[in-house]
């Protein structure tokens, strides 16, 4: 079963060349919490239509209206795994 997660990126990055914040990019949604954005899951829906209700109720909403391009859904294969491996922890130099 493939299933629809909704996400929204509340964004206070300063990512732009100039130190500006980036909402969009060539890949879509940008989105860098360790710059300040702040990511939050809206729901998980099983179909495309559901998506696109929940995307029409939620743009009218403070937060959300404000920046009403930066929602993103991918479809996602329930009862699969979606990490395989394990993962190395790199901590920042001082």
């Amino acid at each position: 079963m493939i299933v629809y997660p909704l996400w929204h990126v509340g964004h206070q990055n300063e990512a732009g060349e100039d130190g500006s914040t980036v909402h969009v990019d060539q890949d879509g949604v940008f989105c860098d919490e360790s710059d300040g954005d702040d990511v939050k899951l809206l729901g998980i829906y099983s179909s495309l239509e559901q998506v696109e209700e929940r995307l029409r109720e939620a743009r009218l909403l403070p937060g959300f209206r404000d920046e009403p391009d930066c929602f993103f859904h991918d479809p996602y294969e329930l009862d699969k795994d979606g990490w395989t491996e394990g993962f190395v922890r790199v901590l920042p130099r001082e």
